[in-house]
């Protein structure tokens, strides 16, 4: 039954210190859920082993990306361990209009910018690890990092979880499936949320009028 009411796409934000498991757990729940889209940020980084230029991120030299931020491109951008990630936000806005959620794997710094730019948009979710001894046994184990990096990124972490307080949810990711699950029902919840639901008033009027 056709009832007139459309829900606006929102910004989903999943943030962690590295390793602690936010791209993992973004990976399941855009496996799992149709209606969730991940935002595909540009990037000076380089590839790593198995990634896809398109799919996983935009990969472009500084020249390219700068001159995206001259031509006000981005909804956000920020410099992470020495490489430039950005947002393009032509996507994304049209998306949202279209009533699709976008999932961001993006930074504190990130977050702070689209939270000016789009708060009544944007959803946040920060990733806690059990334990710093657990954070550096996971980022060893995945081995994409040479041991300096690692030290280097356990060095950043204390201060990546300093921000936790700007975020609307926070999980710890003792187990990721038991952490998938929750980010999860903070969608299904926030699916419902009465500020999504746009012709909300006009259906309730017609409910009243006896429609």
């Amino acid at each position: 039954m056709q009832t007139g009411i459309y829900r606006r796409g929102f910004m989903l934000v999943l943030s962690s210190p590295s390793g602690a498991g936010k791209t993992t757990i973004s990976r399941k729940l855009l496996e799992r859920d149709g209606n969730l889209n991940l935002s595909i940020s540009k990037t000076t980084r380089p590839k790593r082993p198995g990634e896809v230029d398109g799919v996983d991120y935009q990969f472009v030299d500084k020249e390219e990306f700068n001159l995206s931020i001259n031509r006000q491109e981005f909804l956000e951008y920020a410099k992470v361990f020495d490489h430039y990630y950005g947002t393009p936000e032509a996507p994304v806005l049209e998306a949202l209009g279209q009533g699709r959620d976008i999932l961001f794997d993006i930074d504190w710094q990130g977050t702070q910018q689209l939270t000016q730019k789009a708060r009544y948009d944007l959803i946040s979710v920060f990733i806690l690890p059990p334990s710093m001894q657990e954070l550096e046994r996971r980022l060893l184990a995945r081995a994409q990092d040479s041991v300096e990096t690692v030290d280097f990124r356990m060095s950043k972490a204390a201060d990546e979880m300093s921000h936790w307080a700007e975020y609307d949810y926070i999980i710890v990711n003792n187990a990721v499936e038991e952490s998938v699950a929750a980010v999860q029902s903070i969608i299904n919840a926030e699916r419902l949320h009465r500020k999504r639901q746009e012709g909300l008033h006009e259906y309730v009027k017609s409910l009243r009028e006896g429609n």
